[in-house]
């Protein structure tokens, strides 16, 4: 909505609207009300206490100057009222320790994708799932709402909390490489001003590549196919549970294809539209700890629309955070509560 357009919405001129904006003048009740209404949030929301909002400065975002404003503010927008969510979720329960690696002065990404893979004892093995794996160790995984479709994800750290905002409207295998991504900015980038640029975006999608797809399993398991068609490659991609055309990036990159074969696996990639399209896509990976939070307060008795009016928070923004990664209903209510002694621990158990 633009400014123009809510004042409208609120039979208010434009240049009043920007003395609200600007803290210049405070709207009457009345108006106030015509804003609420116009922007469909409750009026608790806008006088309830202030809130720390995200900025650039501590969130990476990919491809930042082609980015357009409304889209780069709609999603730190957004992300600044999930961490509203987090912080009333971490207050009523025991989540998961923060345990992330931060590695400022490895310049080599596939070493840090190493570093961390030993650092949480993975080994060479195949991740089974990003989304449980960032949760196991602390790091707070949302979904990117729908407004904000043309990001493709972000992380940050904020309060010396680890985020990250997922687009769920993506395959199962994009998701997965966006974790991945993001995890890298999260370990490689930490510093309170982040570096937005292509070194620091090809140094997050080369530690993804390596983190997904261990050099030493890749190396191992391409010894039975020096030449694997593109068949081959739809079988293979199943177990590092990445894209076809990211397989052919990582086994390009390894040096593990001839610049013919490479050149012509592009080319028949393209020809089949499968650069675009992913064929056999893996189901997308959902959220454990948001699960277990919703189904605890579930059988409280706590609906999801009793979370949203005490965050002073439309339902359906609410919920926008949660859509893709809790794949059980999150509305409703449940007759029986418990008593407790104390906040409930969410244990994480890696698939």
């Amino acid at each position: 909505m633009t400014k123009k357009d809510l004042a409208r919405e609120a039979d208010i001129s434009v240049r009043i609207l920007s003395d609200y904006e600007r803290g210049v003048s405070d709207p009457s009740d009345a108006t106030l009300k015509r804003l609420a209404t116009a922007l469909r949030y409750p009026i608790d929301f806008f006088t309830g206490p202030a809130v720390e909002e995200l900025t650039t400065e501590v969130v990476s975002f990919r491809a930042l100057t082609k980015l357009k404003a409304p889209q780069r503010d709609a999603a730190l927008s957004a992300g600044t009222l999930a961490m509203s969510l987090y912080q009333w979720t971490a207050a009523r329960f025991s989540l998961p320790d923060v345990d992330v690696p931060f590695l400022p002065d490895c310049d080599d990404p596939e070493i840090a994708a190493e570093l961390v893979r030993r650092e949480w004892n993975l080994g060479n093995k195949a991740v089974p799932n990003m989304v449980h794996l960032l949760e196991s160790r602390g790091i707070r995984v949302f979904t990117l709402v729908e407004q904000c479709k043309e990001v493709d994800a972000f992380s940050c750290w904020f309060e010396n909390e680890p985020f990250v905002f997922l687009n769920t409207q993506k395959s199962g295998e994009r998701s997965r490489m966006d974790a991945a991504h993001e995890l890298a900015h999260l370990v490689l980038h930490r510093q309170n001003q982040i570096p937005q640029g292509r070194d620091a975006e090809r140094e997050a999608k080369a530690f993804a590549s390596a983190f997904l797809m261990p050099r030493d399993d890749v190396m191992a398991v391409m010894n039975q196919f020096p030449d694997p068609s593109i068949e081959e490659l739809l079988q293979l991609k199943a177990r590092w549970k990445v894209s076809i055309a990211a397989l052919v990036y990582r086994l390009n990159k390894l040096g593990l294809l001839s610049e013919w074969h490479h050149r012509n696996l592009w080319i028949e990639l393209s020809s089949l539209d499968m650069r675009t399209k992913e064929p056999d896509e893996i189901p997308r990976e959902t959220s454990l700890v948001l699960r277990k939070v919703f189904a605890s307060l579930r059988d409280d008795g706590v609906k999801t629309s009793d979370v949203a009016r005490q965050l002073r928070l439309p339902h359906d923004e609410l919920t926008a955070f949660l859509v893709g990664l809790v794949m059980v209903p999150v509305a409703g209510s449940s007759s029986r509560t418990q008593a407790r002694s104390g906040p409930p621990k969410l244990t994480l158990i890696e698939s």
